[in-house]
């Protein structure tokens, strides 16, 4: 059962002042990215200043930066988004994804899950990856020696990585509350 998401944010977007130069200066640049006059994310995490900065180098080396294709990223956090009930998330990585190939009935499957009719053996062995990985967080030796078939070790650290960081981007996400931009 999921508790019902107030409307009001718990902690308000950053103003210039709050944000500081530098960081008011990038949410900016990432809510026109975003296509949207203020990515509330971002102004509102940049709030913490220099930990805002050094999550979005992290964040940033798994989308876009990572070894995982950009499409196959994207099915993973728009998994996690729709597990996790995260509008937030769901709303810009649908959008993201299609950029990358992630097309409306791909992304259907990807909601509906490892079990959809007509997902590759590659993408069902991803999608099952991450619904393990999320329900008991771990993976067990059977999905592991699946999923390193498909990935390098590299990618398989990255891809327990892009898991996590979403999964908890969606906790905090959600437990302050921040208001949906679209």
């Amino acid at each position: 059962m999921t508790t019902p998401r107030l409307s009001t944010p718990r902690i308000p977007t950053g103003t210039f002042k709050e944000l500081g130069p530098i960081n008011w200066a990038l949410c900016r640049i990432l809510s026109k990215v975003a296509g949207t006059p203020n990515a509330h994310l971002f102004s509102t995490l940049g709030r913490n200043k220099g930990l805002f900065r050094g999550w979005l180098f992290f964040s940033g080396r798994l989308m876009p930066g990572g070894r995982i294709s950009k499409k196959e990223t994207e099915l993973v956090i728009n998994r996690v988004a729709h597990l996790r009930d995260c509008g937030y998330e769901m709303d810009h990585h649908s959008r993201i994804g299609r950029r990358f190939g992630v097309t409306k009935e791909l992304l259907a499957q990807v909601k509906e899950g490892p079990e959809s009719p007509g997902l590759t053996p590659r993408y069902r062995t991803i999608l099952t990856a991450t619904d393990e990985l999320l329900k008991t967080k771990n993976l067990s030796d059977p999905t592991w020696t699946v999923l390193a078939q498909e990935f390098d070790e590299r990618q398989l650290i990255e891809f327990l990585l892009l898991v996590s960081q979403y999964d908890g981007l969606a906790t905090t996400i959600g437990t302050l509350r921040i208001e949906r931009d679209f």
